[in-house]
């Protein structure tokens, strides 16, 4: 099966996720060996990238992905069961005057 977005075809995880979110995965992530350098160069890139109002949703995006590959994956971890609330004291109340 062939995945595309847009009119581009992701042939890998990392295609799939830059295509989706229009940037390269390693501007977020960095790179292995990256300088302090190169860093605060990539930082300030991804600053003013999510400064743009293209970009604005772009977080709520990768959340957005993050949980929809979760849920592929490893569906079980979306299984929320509800807690049994305890049952409530109810409290006498101690009003009246002190004698």
């Amino acid at each position: 099966m062939r995945t595309y977005i847009g009119n581009q075809q992701a042939v890998s995880a990392e295609d799939f996720v830059e295509l989706a979110l229009g940037t390269p995965v390693e501007l977020w992530l960095g790179a292995e060996g990256e300088t302090d350098e190169e860093r605060a160069a990539r930082l300030d890139a991804a600053r003013d990238i999510l400064a743009d109002p293209e970009y604005r949703t772009l977080p709520d995006d990768v959340a957005r992905i993050a949980a929809e590959v979760i849920e592929v994956q490893a569906p079980e971890l979306f299984n929320v069961v509800p807690l049994a609330h305890p049952a409530r004291r109810h409290r006498s109340s101690r009003k009246g005057a002190a004698a």
